[in-house]
């Protein structure tokens, strides 16, 4: 239990000194906003594009990894979206809304740190593999069911191959063949960029909670909750281990990926379609504090530690 919690308690500890630090006012709002704008546009990409560049990337597609792991989106997602319209009456993009919490995870502010800490560099080529394909469809499949047959197609890929992680994946993978002239001072600038991005990451969440709260009561966003921190890395454990044949570290890391609560990212989605805001703000509080306690379950379940 010591060396599980060993994983856990820096990742979270963080967080909590983030959480604690604005409660008390120690710290700014502005400073919350300035970390978590530093972290995505600067300090993960220069930490997938390093990784990418060096990273030994298996030639044939691991099509039973990407499997196991978005067909347990799809089923949370589609649990989240039916629970909410018909036990607490959501509708349009609002059940949108509660099936993208339930489906996406936070992999930057928690499961980045968290994964890398528990399978350190092992770990490394199948999380940003995931992390590249994650965002994309998650965010087009969000935007489609919110948009229906208005929503175009130019502007989601704009969308998406402007956002900074996008932006390190191709960088990282068109700089794979050029990476050995890549001069020392580059990759010392790269080095010292992606090296911030797990404490700045953790710090920024745990100010951000602050801010969030639950704004909707707790029974739909513990019902997301629970969704997403048991049911959907159960189910990605049942396919990577008995279904398909992949490395331990492999499914291990899918587990992990899928255990990570709540993404932000549903958060901001609600917030530019004016829907659902209180909902996803809930759901990432309460599904990051129960976090602690799922994430010790599922690292004694894969043996990590």
């Amino acid at each position: 239990m010591l060396d599980l919690l060993a994983i856990v308690l820096p990742v979270f500890g963080l967080i909590g000194i983030g959480y604690a630090a604005r409660r008390v006012n120690f710290v700014s709002e502005r400073m919350g906003e300035g970390l978590s704008e530093f972290v995505f546009s600067l300090s993960l990409p220069c930490l997938i594009f390093r990784t990418l560049v060096r990273a030994e990337i298996p030639a044939v597609q691991p099509w039973g990894y990407w499997i196991s792991y978005f067909a347990g989106v799809a089923v949370v997602w589609a649990l989240a979206m039916l629970i909410g319209r018909h036990f607490f009456a959501l509708k349009g993009v609002s059940a949108v809304v509660a099936g993208f919490s339930a489906g996406q995870a936070n992999t930057v502010f928690v499961g980045v740190p968290m994964i890398l800490k528990a399978y350190g560099e092992a770990g490394a080529v199948p999380l940003f593999l995931l992390i590249a394909v994650h965002l994309p469809v998650t965010m087009t499949l969000a935007t489609l069911m919110a948009e229906g047959r208005q929503a175009s197609p130019l502007v989601i890929v704009r969308r998406l191959v402007t956002h900074p992680i996008v932006v390190g994946i191709l960088a990282g993978s068109a700089f794979r063949p050029l990476a050995p002239s890549l001069p020392g001072p580059l990759w010392q600038v790269i080095e010292l960029l992606g090296s911030a991005a797990v404490p700045c990451a953790l710090i920024s969440m745990g100010i951000a909670l602050r801010r969030y709260g639950l704004e909707t009561g707790w029974k739909l966003p513990t019902l997301i909750s629970g969704l997403k921190l048991i049911l959907h890395p159960l189910l990605v454990l049942l396919l990577a281990t008995y279904v398909f044949d992949m490395p331990p570290v492999w499914a291990g890391v899918a587990v992990l990926f899928a255990s990570c609560p709540s993404g932000i990212n549903a958060y901001l989605f609600a917030e530019r379609y004016g829907e659902g805001v209180a909902l996803a703000s809930s759901a990432v509080t309460l599904s990051t504090m129960f976090a602690l306690g799922t994430t010790l379950l599922w690292l004694y379940v894969l043996g990590v530690g």
